[in-house]
């Protein structure tokens, strides 16, 4: 059974930056483009960023283009997400997993609520 783990999230003040980890066992990240995807209570899961197998290409939603970066260390098995200039409204619970739909500069829909592939996620509060 694959076991995602997500970790790097906190409080942080407005502005600030975090970077979250996405590692995981029995599952070679780099055998599939890979995405961040974040939710908030009430809401649909929604896909932040995502990047394609070989980290040539990348996808990010308009809310984050210029803040966030999404990158992958196939080495580590691990893909990286940089949070610069953070707002409130990026608070969220932030997943990890292999997209089940993405396109380059196009969109990067998650897997549904109900798939195993989701770990528990990583709380991400930008509060004063």
């Amino acid at each position: 059974q694959v076991h995602i783990k997500e970790s790097g999230g906190g409080l942080v003040q407005p502005g600030g930056s975090l970077r979250l980890s996405c590692t995981a066992s029995r599952m070679r990240l780099s055998d599939s483009p890979m995405g961040w995807f974040r939710q908030t209570p009430g809401k649909e899961r929604e896909g932040v960023a995502c990047i394609g197998r070989s980290g040539g290409t990348t996808y990010y939603a308009d809310s984050v283009t210029g803040r966030f970066t999404i990158s992958r260390d196939a080495s580590k098995n691990t893909v990286y997400l940089q949070m610069d200039s953070l707002k409130p409204e990026d608070t969220a619970i932030y997943y990890c997993a292999p997209p089940l739909q993405y396109s380059s500069d196009a969109y990067c829909k998650p897997l549904a609520d109900d798939d195993a592939t989701w770990g528990q996620g990583t709380q991400v509060t930008v509060s004063e």
